[in-house]
C-alpha cells in the first residue's frame, strides 16, 4: 500500500508465545532484553551518596596538545560498557573513560564538563583531561546496578541553560520514575521530583523555566516548574493507550522547537506530536519515513533530525533511516543499514552522526556519518553499543 494511502495504524501489542521479527529498543514492556547480573563495583573514586568524588579516574587517551578537547570530536556513552567514548569523525575512537554501569544519555556543559547518566549515578566527566572527576548517586531506590533495556537508573538527562542544574530522569524498574536535581557546583542531588513511568528524555525549556521528562511507559510528559518544581502530567499518546506496557506506539525521545517552546515527539514516522507545554494541547502533523522512531534533535532553524530504528511489522514498515524535517514540514529520510538510536549534528549543520547503539538485538558498536548535502553515508566504527552522543 503506498504510503500517503496506508490505513490508520491500530494500538500493536506483543503477545506472549507470538514470534515476530522486530527492530526495536525501549518499548513494549519485558520484550527487551533481559537484565544483566549485577555490574563491577564502581571504580576508585566513587563517592557515597550525593558527595562528589574529585579523585582522578584513569583514561585510556590523552587530551589535545592545547588541553582543550579538539572541537568536532564526538563523545558517545557505551551502554554495552561502563565507560563512555571520544571519537574523531574521520578516524574513529581515540579513548574512553570509566563512567559507570550502562551509560544512556549525556549533556554537555560550556565548561567542557560531560555529565553521564549510568545505572549508579551521574558522572561528570572533564572532557579536556579525559577524566570522571565525580560520580554523583542517585537517592531514588534503584536497586543494583544492571545493564540491559530495563534496566535501573539514569535515562534522559539534560543541563540547565544558566549551567547550574542537571535534571536526570532516574528509572524505577517496575514503578514511576523520578526527575533529580543536581547541583552543579556543590555536586549533589537536591530535589526529587515524581515523573511518569522509564524517562527517556529530558529536556529544559530555552528560559530554564521548565524541565520536560519525556515518560515512555506511561504515554506521557511531565511538566516541571523549574523554580517550585511542581509536576504536571501532559498525555501524548496519537495512537491512543489502549496497549498498555505492551504497546509499541509511545513516546520516547523529545526536541522543544527554538521558535516557540513547543514540544516535537516523533512516532512511527507517520505523525509528529505537537505538544503546547502551556496548555497541554497536541496537534498532530504527517511524516513521511514510515518507520519506528527514537532519538530526535532540533538544530537553533528548527531543523528536526529523528532516528528510524526500524519496521515494528517488516511487512508493512520501512527500515532504519534518518529523517531531516525542514521547519516547513518538508522531509528528507536517508535510508541506514541497520538500527540506530540517537542523532547529533555538526557545527556548520552540513553532517548528522547517528548511533548504533540499539538497545535489543540488533546493536552494533559504531556510528553513521550521513552528509546531509549527498545524503553519502558511511560507518564508523566507536564505543561499545554507543546510545546517547554530543559534539564537543
Amino acid at each position: 500500500m503506498p504510503k500517503n494511502r496506508r490505513a490508520p495504524r491500530t494500538a500493536r501489542v506483543l503477545l506472549p508465545g507470538v514470534v515476530a521479527v522486530v527492530l526495536l529498543a525501549g518499548c513494549g514492556q519485558g520484550s527487551g532484553e533481559a537484565s544483566s547480573p549485577p555490574g563491577p563495583a564502581s571504580p576508585a573514586g566513587t563517592s557515597a551518596v550525593g558527595t562528589p568524588s574529585v579523585s582522578g579516574d584513569p583514561a585510556t587517551a590523552t587530551p589535545s596538545p592545547a588541553g582543550r578537547p579538539v572541537a568536532g570530536t564526538l563523545l558517545v556513552t557505551d551502554f554495552g560498557s561502563d565507560s563512555v567514548t571520544f571519537v574523531d569523525p574521520a578516524r574513529g575512537a581515540t579513548g574512553s573513560v570509566e563512567v559507570g554501569t550502562a551509560p544512556y544519555g549525556l549533556a554537555l556543559g560550556e565548561d567542557g564538563r560531560a555529565w553521564v547518566a549510568t545505572a549508579e549515578g551521574v558522572a561528570v566527566v572533564d572532557t579536556a583531561t579525559r577524566k570522571r572527576i565525580a560520580l554523583v548517586r542517585y537517592e531514588t531506590a534503584t536497586g543494583p546496578a544492571t545493564t540491559g533495556e530495563y534496566r535501573g537508573g539514569g535515562m534522559g538527562i539534560a543541563l540547565a541553560p544558566d549551567g547550574r542544574r542537571v535534571y536526570v530522569g532516574v528509572n524505577v524498574p517496575g514503578g514511576n520514575g523520578a526527575l533529580e536535581v543536581i547541583d552543579t557546583a556543590a555536586l549533589r542531588v537536591t530535589d526529587t521530583v515524581p515523573v511518569g513511568r522509564r524517562p527517556f528524555d529530558v529536556d529544559v525549556s530555552r528560559d530554564g523555566g521548565e524541565v520536560y521528562a519525556t515518560n515512555h511507559d506511561s504515554f506521557d510528559v511531565t511538566v516541571v516548574d523549574a523554580g517550585t518544581l511542581v509536576p504536571r502530567r501532559v498525555e501524548v499518546a496519537p495512537y491512543g493507550t489502549e496497549g498498555g506496557l505492551g504497546s509499541w506506539l509511545k513516546p520516547h525521545y523529545t526536541a522543544v522547537r527554538p521558535s516557540d517552546g513547543k514540544l516535537l515527539l516523533p512516532f512511527e514516522g507517520e505523525r509528529l506530536a505537537v505538544v503546547d507545554p502551556r496548555t497541554g494541547r497536541t496537534t498532530v502533523e504527517p511524516m513521511t519515513a514510515d518507520t519506528h522512531q527514537h532519538g530526535t534533535t532540533v538544530t537553533a532553524d528548527g531543523t528536526l533530525l529523528t532516528v528510524g530504528t526500524g519496521p515494528i511489522d517488516p511487512d508493512e514498515d520501512e527500515g532504519p533511516s534518518l529523517t531531516v524535517r525542514r521547519p516547513n514540514g518538508v522531509e528528507r529520510v536517508y535510508p541506514l543499514d541497520g538500527p540506530h538510536e540517537d542523532v547529533a549534528v555538526s557545527a556548520d549543520g552540513r553532517t548528522a552522526y547517528v548511533t548504533g547503539g540499539f538497545t535489543r538485538d540488533g546493536f552494533w558498536d559504531g556510528l553513521s556519518v550521513v552528509d546531509l548535502e549527498s545524503g553519502d553515508t558511511r560507518r564508523l566504527p566507536a564505543g561499545s553499543r554507543p546510545l546517547g552522543i554530543v559534539v564537543l
